[in-house]
């Protein structure tokens, strides 16, 4: 019995046993299933497979065998599934969530769009989400927080959207690397990202992030990557990120907006190996330690306001000598000053990049410098250094880019530099080099840039630089002395863009081989002494856009094939001897894309060229012979009339002269206005069409009887003492010049009036919107304005105005100053787009600039109107563009404080620019600026506005406009050496316009 009961237990258990086995098996065959269906799900939304990826996927093997697929050896689940770099495209399956053993998905490298899906929040065990460098768009799924082991996040490379959504990041205190760099992210960066205490790399990179960063993710002291740049963060650094950030290995914060100085702490970081701060808004000294930091391999604070009034600005650079690993030193854009140490001739051989350009730096340079092997990247641009260039520079056998331009260097082109065979970009424009340029240039067979303008170089071109096929940026001689023919080796360039040999002694023909170049789109031969016809091959140039001719002595009729330039924007055929029929379609069509003047003999064209009709040849065959008789008689005729005309003009001119010694200037625009045609476009110059007073002019609105177009006419003031010099320096410089944010010039009149009295004119487009003045103090003018010009467009004007004088300082052919900056000078037009006018005591400058950068004439008295004036101009000193600054400095701060220079506030020793800078040192911009400026109201949809409706983010207003008043109290110094240069200026206010709208 006892053995019968024993027997049954062991049966039992023996069937327990295998019911346990049978259900875990059942188990575990349900489970593979599971995953074995969410892969071919998966499989089912992959639409592209180029490579035959998914091929493996299917019956014939186990799923866990398949490509791609990782399965845990006890269970067989899904641990991981990786197919980087594969090709394939479509979505990503919600399906994979049901893969709940995943731990690594690695899509990177292919081409998912779409969503990512929110279900990957319920994989608790995914440890690594790796999706970058695909195409997914939407948000980043806010229940990724729910994966609690997750340890990397890498969603780079996509078209993700939204906030970065870490309001639960305490969940995922595991994470190491949180990677959203070139996506579309907005927002700012969360407070909660403090959380994450064991973080290492954090790039957020390439975004549209905005405001401030926490002190709490500052605080993350695991942190080996920070990675910010390139969005619209503010702030400054914090003093202690030395120790709050000890494993940092790189800070990439550039493109931004930071502020304030560079912590010294960050020598306290021994791994540090990058600090890369370029394009942001730090001042101050540069820390004179970084040299503790033994690893430090690149230094790049480049477009910053560093170096300022420091009397050694460059003194780091000596403790850099210590680091020596170091490769790349970028301190462009910036204000140092004073000559380059010695002692960077010290530092490691490993330096592959120097980037020094646009500073005021000055002297000779090191000519240790040639040591540095290893260098790809040298720019020393836009300073004053000067001397010979070094002829060492040819052993910098890696040199890819040279950039040595608007300095003064002095003496030969060292032949030498044809040694540098990797070079690609060579640039010496804007010295002094005199001689000829050497023929081992051509050596340098990777050349694509080749500036060698505005130097004093002579002789023929060696022909042997016509060999450089590799050119495609640029070809640039002009502005030299350079003689003899173009050959025909010029049709070597066929992947050029642009061509510029202007104003040179060139002679000869244009070679018809240039016709070869087919991707010529700027051609400029102005200023020279070719002759002959433009040659038939050039039709070939289909996507010209620019070609001067200019001022040769070309001949022959205007081709008609220049018509048929789809792209030609401006044709510039003045000053030549050109003769017949001008074309009437494409750019001729376009009055202000073309100049013809100075060419006696053309004719038809469209009407806007007005000129005259060609005439009907006749047929000579058969003529009769006695129309000679007729033909006689008319020319002894009109010969006794050309007698008494020339005596009758001889004793008009006489008197003219004697009642007027008033000449006017040789103008390129046709000079065809008469006095009637401007007394009946203004209604006899009513006084109801008089919209403009001034010290030296009128200035009346008129109506074209021809084509109704709106004109302004400027009458000049002839009896005013002084006049002809004024009107003289106006029309020469308007003469001279054309941008988009100058007033554009239709043409002059030189008459006299009804009552036989002298009457000179420029008739310019009219401004609708009127002038700036008129805009920021209408009360004071009783002028209507409707709505009042809010932050952007106020910006986007002072913009229009930098970039109107940047043109004239830098890239005319000689500096112009304008003198007479103010809000009365600034015309509007339907779109508010701002065009400067009133050049009567404009300056042509020297070509050269002086020690502080700055283009200069010798001039007496005070030039331009009380408030704006430089201070150096009230003791005597020289017209400079520097002066130009100063008054664009005041008009910047009178735009945004609301407030005029010659305001009642400002007296006893408090000026405008005092105001503003005390204002920015108490941080009370706010309560300094115009207050219309931070009236705020919210629209429907929850969003802030300004008076006018457009949208504003509130935190934004306060350092957007603390940037611009810091910008107005940099460019009105009262030294000239201390002001911000337009172009410095110009850029900051269009990365603030970028970075706040």
């Amino acid at each position: 019995m006892a053995s019968n009961v024993c027997n049954l237990l062991c049966f039992n258990l023996i069937f327990l046993l295998f019911l346990l086995c049978s259900s875990s098996f059942t188990s575990q065959a349900l489970d593979g299933d599971t995953d074995r269906l969410s892969l071919l799900s998966f499989k089912h939304e992959i639409t592209d497979d180029p490579l035959n990826v998914m091929s493996s996927w299917n019956d014939s093997m186990r799923f866990c065998e398949w490509r791609g697929v990782t399965c845990s050896s006890r269970r067989a689940r899904v641990t991981t599934l990786s197919l980087p770099f594969q090709k394939l495209g479509g979505t990503l399956s919600p399906a994979i969530a049901n893969l709940t053993f995943l731990r690594v998905i690695d899509l990177r490298g292919n081409v998912f769009r779409g969503l990512i899906p929110a279900e990957i929040g319920r994989l608790f065990r995914l440890r690594s989400l790796l999706l970058m460098e695909n195409r997914f768009g939407g948000e980043i799924p806010a229940n990724l927080s729910q994966c609690s082991q997750l340890e990397v996040i890498n969603l780079n490379f996509n078209s993700l959207i939204g906030k970065i959504p870490l309001s639960s990041a305490g969940n995922i205190s595991t994470l190491l690397n949180l990677s959203v760099a070139q996506n579309y992210l907005g927002g700012t960066i969360p407070d909660t990202l403090g959380q994450l205490v064991n973080l290492q790399f954090l790039q957020v990179g390439s975004n549209n992030l905005s405001g401030t960063v926490s002190l709490s993710v500052f605080n993350l002291s695991r942190i080996s990557i920070f990675g910010v740049a390139f969005n619209r963060l503010v702030g400054s650094l914090p003093s202690s990120i030395g120790t709050s950030f000890p494993n940092l290995r790189q800070l990439l914060i550039g493109v931004n907006g930071f502020s304030g100085n560079i912590p010294s702490s960050l020598s306290n970081i021994s791994s540090l190996q990058i600090i890369d701060l370029p394009d942001n808004q730090f001042v101050g000294r540069v820390p004179s330690d970084f040299g503790r930091i033994a690893n430090l391999q690149r230094l790049n604070i480049g477009r910053n306001l560093l170096g300022r009034g420091d009397s050694d600005p460059l003194d780091f650079i000596n403790s850099l000598i210590n680091c020596s690993k170091f490769e790349m030193l970028g301190i462009d854009n910036n204000q140092f000053s004073g000559p380059l140490p010695d002692k960077i001739a010290n530092l490691s051989i490993n330096v592959n990049r120097l980037l020094l350009g646009r500073n005021q730096l000055s002297g000779r340079i090191p000519a240790g410098i040639t040591k540095f092997i290893n260098l790809i990247a040298l720019n020393v641009s836009w300073n004053s250094f000067d001397g010979p260039i070094l002829p060492d520079i040819g052993k910098l056998f890696n040199l890819g880019q040279l950039y040595m331009n608007r300095n003064r260097f002095s003496g030969r082109i060292p032949s030498t530099i044809g040694n540098l065979t990797k070079l690609f970009e060579l640039r010496l424009d804007g010295n002094t080099l005199e001689t000829s340029i050497p023929s081992s240039l051509a050596n340098c067979q990777q050349l694509q840039l080749l500036n060698l303008s505005d130097n004093h170089l002579s002789g023929p071109v060696p022909i042997q630089i016509f060999t450089l096929s590799s050119l495609t940026v640029t070809f640039n001689l002009a502005w030299n002395f350079l003689s003899g023919t173009l050959p025909l080796d010029v049709g070597n360039f066929v992947n050029l863009k642009e061509l510029d040999l202007s104003d040179n002694e060139l002679s000869g023909s244009i070679p018809g081989s240039l016709g070869r170049c087919l991707s010529l789109e700027h051609v400029y031969l102005q200023r020279n002494s070719l002759n002959g016809s433009i040659p038939s091959s050039l039709s070939s140039l289909k996507g010209l856009q620019d070609l001067d001719l200019s001022r040769n002595n070309l001949t022959g009729s205007i081709p008609q094939f220049l018509q048929d330039f789809l792209f030609l924007q401006y044709l510039n055929l003045s000053y030549n001897q050109f003769q017949g029929q001008v074309p009437k379609n494409g750019a001729f069509a376009n009055r202000s894309a073309v100049s013809l003047v100075g060419n006696g003999d053309l004719c038809g064209g469209s009407i806007e060229l007005e000129l005259p009709p060609c005439s009907v040849p006749t047929d000579p065959v058969g003529r009769n012979k006695s129309y000679l008789k007729v033909v006689i008689a008319a020319v002894s005729g009109v010969f006794g009339s050309a007698v008494l005309l020339y005596i009758a003009i001889s004793c008009i001119l006489k008197r003219s002269r004697a009642r007027s010694s008033l000449t006017f200037p040789s103008l390129d625009w046709n000079s065809n206005f008469s006095y009637r045609e401007l007394e009946k476009a203004t209604s006899g110059f009513s006084s109801d069409n008089l919209v403009g007073t001034g010290s030296f002019a009128l200035v009346y609105k008129g109506l074209l009887s021809e084509d109704r177009r709106a004109i302004a006419v400027k009458v000049l003031r002839i009896q005013e003492k002084g006049m002809s010099k004024i009107y003289m320096a106006e029309c020469e410089a308007l003469s001279n010049i054309r941008h988009r944010n100058l007033v554009k010039v239709l043409g002059c009149c030189s008459d006299v009036d009804s009552a036989g009295r002298d009457f000179k004119a420029i008739i310019l487009d009219f401004m609708p919107k009127g002038s700036l003045e008129q805009w920021l103090h209408p009360e004071e003018r009783n002028v209507n304005v409707v709505n009042d010009l809010n932050i952007f467009q106020r910006l986007s004007i002072a913009i229009d105005v930098a970039s109107a004088l940047e043109y004239l300082h830098y890239y005319c052919r000689v500096p112009i100053a304008h003198c007479d900056l103010k809000p009365g000078n600034i015309l509007l037009d339907d779109d508010l787009c701002a065009h400067l006018s009133d050049f009567g005591l404009a300056k042509f400058l020297r070509k050269r600039v002086d020690v502080c950068g700055q283009a200069q004439s010798s001039s007496v008295g005070i030039r331009g109107s009380v408030g704006y004036v430089a201070p150096e101009y009230g003791i005597g000193g020289p017209v400079s563009i520097s002066g130009d600054v100063y008054s664009y400095g005041i008009l910047l701060l009178e735009m945004f404080i609301g407030k005029r220079p010659t305001d009642k506030l400002f007296r006893d020793g408090l000026s405008l620019h005092e105001h503003a800078k005390t204002a920015l040192s108490l941080n009370q911009v706010t309560d300094t600026v115009n207050p219309t400026l931070l009236l705020l109201k919210t629209n429907e949809g929850g969003e802030a506005t300004d008076a006018n409706g457009m949208t504003v983010e509130q935190e934004n207003v306060k350092p957007c406009l603390a940037s611009i008043i810091r910008i107005g109290v940099a460019c009105s110094q009262g030294l000239p050496q201390d002001r911000m240069n337009i172009k410095e200026a110009n850029s900051h206010l269009q990365l603030i316009r970028d970075t706040f709208f």
